[in-house]
């Protein structure tokens, strides 16, 4: 069982940083893809950014591309995702994800979860 805690929201104005940590534990991390999803209040979880395991192949959502990193430190079983020039649309809870197979930007497909992490842009 792969346990997933995030950390590194908060509050920031527009046009700020913020660095996402998600730390993992009870698997072997090093073989797992990882995303990145948030899901701001009255809509649907959605794909912010995926990991590869291997080769660290990145993909992004359009919203994000630019401004947006993710990257992972399998010595440290950990992902982060980099989020600069924040927009208040960015607003939302940010979850990390982990998946037993191949990478993959739909949110059903990921197997492992964490709690989330709030993330708020004033304007």
């Amino acid at each position: 069982q792969v346990q997933l805690v995030e950390s590194g929201g908060g509050l920031v104005q527009a046009g700020g940083s913020l660095r996402l940590s998600c730390a993992a534990s009870g698997g072997t991390f090093k073989n797992y893809p990882m995303g990145w999803f948030r899901q701001a209040p009255g809509k649907e979880r959605e794909f912010v950014a995926a990991i590869s395991w291997r080769v660290s192949i990145t993909d992004y959502a359009d919203s994000v591309k630019g401004r947006f990193t993710i990257s992972r430190d399998n010595a440290k079983n950990t992902v982060y995702l980099q989020m600069n020039s924040l927009k208040p649309e960015d607003t939302a809870v940010y979850y990390c994800a982990a998946r037993l197979r191949a990478t993959s930007i739909v949110v059903r497909d990921y197997d492992y979860w964490g709690p989330g992490t709030q993330v708020t842009v004033s304007s």
